[in-house]
């Protein structure tokens, strides 16, 4: 029973000096990432992200169409060979 009383009591007690520091140092990260956020050097790396981000979502759908090609012309010069006839492709 000692155990608990003291491990509780310890656990409170650190509990609750931390809540205090962790407010301040909370209140304090948030106001650097304020002063970041309103730099110029965050308005430059993040145009340069999004534009980054930009030109490889255009890339990722060229590489798609290529490949989406490339599988249909395996399919249809298969398909004209091994299937009946009556097969249409879609």
């Amino acid at each position: 029973m000692r155990t608990r009383l003291g491990f509780l009591t310890g656990f409170s007690t650190g509990y609750y000096l931390g809540a205090m520091a962790g407010r301040q140092r909370y209140e304090q990260l948030n106001r650097v990432i304020a002063r970041v956020r309103g730099s110029d050097a965050y308005d430059a790396a993040t145009e340069k992200a999004q534009a980054a981000a930009s030109v490889a979502g255009e890339k990722a759908k060229e590489g798609a169409e290529k490949a989406k090609d490339k599988v249909e012309d395996k399919l249809n010069r298969n398909g004209k060979d091994d299937q009946p006839s009556s097969y249409t492709p879609t």
